[in-house]
């Protein structure tokens, strides 16, 4: 008998599936997995490590996730892999010049993604920059300039779907003015409806795209006590309605320490106020074994949800070799890039912190 599809998009611990883990996701049946700096070592191992979820889990539609952002956040680096530029390079550039770099950006990225069997990216982020953004975010962001963010945006999530890879926008409804690193507290941000216009723009352009990522921010406007995350009046009021997206919704990663209850409370909470499926990253064997008695099947508005990204990954598509022209010209473009480094990287940053949830 197989079992519903859970709504978690979980981890794992390694460079490969332990015996535990296969046999945890075999009976549980995740939405997916994601994986982190810690499951890749090359490309090989990374297309291995691959295959074994999917053949653990049993399904062609799995999704396997990464953040694949560009700049610091990129998971897979080094040869044979394209060094991709922080967005906020491109959307510096010339409008016409970014425009092409965003297009070279995604395709390059869509062709590593495919050569090891990923087709889920975490990525693009459509938050808008303000001089107080946060040091974890500052550089992902495209530009300060609202329009520049839609735009470069759609370029990236077409180029993404039209290479079969699915992107996933980030963070819903718009994390620029946090001041506060969610990784480590809960950002209350207490602009006005009116003001916040600007930070849902890029998303409400993209409304269309086909799953995105919520913010771990209070947004007192609408929900003085809950964050976004965790507030049905947030995600139904400004997600839902004033942004119009109707694509798949994953919580950010619910380990991360703006979120106060346990994880099985984060995770409950999350999906009730309407996400479609959480986000867990820190591949934890007791934590993955918790949340999986207690992540309900996908609902029936997820699973209607989920069916559209299964017609943009499906079939797998097969690895073409991207010319050398085109990371030539991108390199022209965006120039040399900064060496990867995870000394504070996004969700990576609770593993090097190690900080006890409990």
């Amino acid at each position: 008998m197989t079992h519903p599809i859970s709504a978690a998009l979980l981890s794992c611990s390694g460079l490969e599936l332990t015996d535990a883990e296969k046999r945890l996701f075999s009976k549980t049946n995740p939405i997916g997995i994601c994986l982190f700096g810690r499951n890749i070592q090359s490309k090989e191992q990374v297309s291995s490590l691959c295959r074994q979820i999917k053949e653990t889990i049993g399904r062609e539609d799995v999704l396997i996730a990464i953040d694949q952002e560009g700049g610091r956040v990129r998971r897979l680096s080094g040869n044979p892999f394209a060094e991709t530029a922080p967005q906020i390079t491109i959307g510096s550039l010339p409008l016409e010049q970014a425009e092409t770099a965003a297009r070279l950006h995604a395709s390059l990225t869509s062709s590593d993604l495919h050569q090891c069997g990923i087709n889920l990216n975490l990525a693009p982020v459509l938050d808008r920059l303000y001089p107080q953004t946060t040091e974890a975010l500052k550089s992902r962001c495209f530009s300060s300039n609202e329009l520049v963010i839609s735009r470069l945006g759609k370029i990236m999530i077409d180029e993404y779907i039209s290479n079969h890879i699915c992107p996933c926008v980030k963070h819903m409804p718009g994390h620029g003015r946090a001041a506060v690193d969610p990784h480590l507290n809960l950002p209350v941000v207490t602009a006005s409806l009116k003001d916040l216009e600007l930070d849902f723009a890029p998303f409400r352009h993209n409304a269309a795209a086909p799953a995105g990522l919520t913010a771990h921010i209070i947004i007192n406007a609408v929900d003085n006590e809950h964050p976004v995350t965790q507030s049905s009046k947030a995600i139904k009021e400004i997600i839902r309605n004033l942004i119009g997206f109707n694509g798949f919704l994953f919580s950010d990663a619910i380990e991360m320490h703006a979120l106060k209850g346990n994880l099985e409370e984060n995770a409950l909470q999350s999906l009730k106020a309407g996400c479609d499926a959480v986000v867990y990253a820190q591949g934890r064997y007791d934590d993955l074994e918790n949340l999986s008695k207690i992540c309900p099947p996908l609902s029936e508005d997820a699973l209607q949800r989920f069916e559209t990204i299964k017609e943009i990954i499906l079939p797998p598509r097969q690895t073409t070799e991207i010319p050398s022209s085109a990371l030539r010209q991108y390199r022209e473009l965006v120039g040399s890039v900064a060496p990867y480094q995870e000394t504070y990287d996004a969700t990576e940053v609770l593993n090097i912190l190690q900080q006890p949830r409990r």
